[in-house]
């Protein structure tokens, strides 16, 4: 008895108070709890994608009957892993906060720049902390920019090689052996190795809009307050111009600033455009 008891401060929390309390972003615990205050309705998802998100959502309601009613956990691995994948904007992190936000279950989207360490063995240990303090929570952990760990691994040259492929190989294994869902996103499918993605029950893309789904989502994007000119064709606009729901987004808050600005609270089709245009040149799509 020469040492010290030392209880764990979310055991305290929860003797003191009775609740336990999501834990906030610290070097420690390098995780942020996403939320939003949009719903589906608000999202416009590609068909396909849509479906293969209904099927996860259905893993995170009848998982724990079919494991532990059904006699199935001693068939199948624990959890869930998916991989999120499409260009910038296409709703990868919103639709990843929507399956908390819908299932009851916290988001929490992983700062990787804080998780990967250039010191051997620092990764993996940031890894086990964020790893351990999730256990038996149910959150659903999302790994946005997952490249930085899950790239395609490479040949063994030099000793950076090698611990590079360990921390692949630590993540995996916690990945696999944690019992809520894991959300990997990626910009391009290729980044990925094949070998990580057999590890993964579902890869879900997230294509850029089509103009039917652009018009959609324009219709969508404006505030009730914003009265939009006879002149705009929502239709002509979608097809003229290609950008993401993220882009479309970017444009109906800059013009809705600037109509309140200039006290018109008018969008005709000449702003809009200018709008569209500078989102553009922003995206780096036109000079």
């Amino acid at each position: 008895m020469s040492g010290r008891l030392v209880l764990d401060p979310e055991i305290v929390e929860f003797l003191t108070t009775g609740t336990v309390s999501l834990p906030r972003f610290s070097t420690d615990f390098p995780a942020e709890h996403i939320q939003t205050r949009m719903e589906w309705e608000d999202v416009v998802l590609h068909p396909a994608t849509l479906r293969q998100i209904h099927e996860i959502q259905h893993w995170v309601s009848y998982n724990e009957t079919l494991r532990d009613e059904w006699g199935m956990g001693k068939r199948v691995k624990p959890g869930y892993r998916a991989l999120f994948y499409g260009p910038p904007g296409t709703g990868k992190t919103l639709t990843a906060t929507l399956l908390g936000q819908s299932t009851g279950r916290p988001v929490f989207r992983i700062d990787l720049s804080r998780v990967v360490s250039k010191y051997i063995g620092e990764t993996e240990k940031n890894l086990a902390r964020l790893f351990d303090k999730a256990e038996h929570k149910e959150w659903i952990l999302f790994f946005d920019e997952a490249d930085a760990l899950f790239g395609k691994r490479t040949d063994i040259r030099d000793a950076h090689d090698k611990y590079a492929n360990q921390e692949v190989a630590y993540l995996l294994q916690r990945i696999e052996g944690y019992a809520g869902l894991v959300i990997l996103a990626t910009n391009r499918r290729g980044n990925v190795d094949d070998a990580f993605l057999r590890r993964f029950q579902a890869a879900v893309s997230f294509p850029m809009p089509q103009s039917e789904d652009r018009r959609a989502i324009w219709l969508r994007a404006f505030p009730p307050q914003i009265t939009i000119d006879d002149d705009v064709d929502w239709r002509d606009i979608a097809i003229r111009y290609e950008l993401t729901g993220a882009g479309i987004v970017n444009v109906s808050h800059f013009c809705a600033i600037e109509a309140l600005a200039n006290g018109t609270r008018t969008v005709d089709r000449t702003f809009l455009e200018a709008a569209i245009l500078r989102e553009l040149v922003k995206e780096g799509k036109i000079v």
